[in-house]
């Protein structure tokens, strides 16, 4: 029997249910032998949308932009940390955009067999 997944993605979002999704991920790659890919994305797309709604203005989006940036950094370095403690070497990604748009793509990219999501239900904004 071949080996049933090659390359794994692991989509982050910040939530409980994401890091949860990011130890399965780990663990999936690790019993497989598999390449692991965290990914974050800075959905730019909804923040143009609330300028063109009136909520925020060019300046707060840019604001709000820098603090999702910083927030991405550190949960990719999170998961980072949490792979290295079973010795697995894992790529991060950060993308821009909407984020069904560049995740696919990116799952395209990498010939990706298995994509790891957390919970669904969670709704996710930035937590003041």
């Amino acid at each position: 029997m071949g080996v049933p997944f090659k390359d794994i993605v692991v989509y982050l979002d910040g939530s409980e249910s994401s890091m949860t999704a990011a130890m399965y991920g780990i663990k999936m790659a690790v019993e497989h032998k598999a390449n692991l890919t965290a990914v974050y994305v800075v959905n730019t797309k909804a923040l143009s949308e609330l300028v063109k709604a009136g909520i925020f203005v060019a300046i707060e989006r840019d604001e709000y932009q820098r603090d999702l940036q910083a927030d991405a950094d550190r949960y990719l370095r999170h998961v980072t940390k949490l792979a290295a403690q079973v010795h697995l070497e894992i790529e991060t990604v950060k993308l821009e955009g909407a984020t069904h748009v560049v995740v696919k793509q990116l799952l395209k990219e990498r010939h990706a067999d298995l994509l790891v999501l957390g919970g669904i239900t969670d709704i996710r904004s930035r937590r003041e």
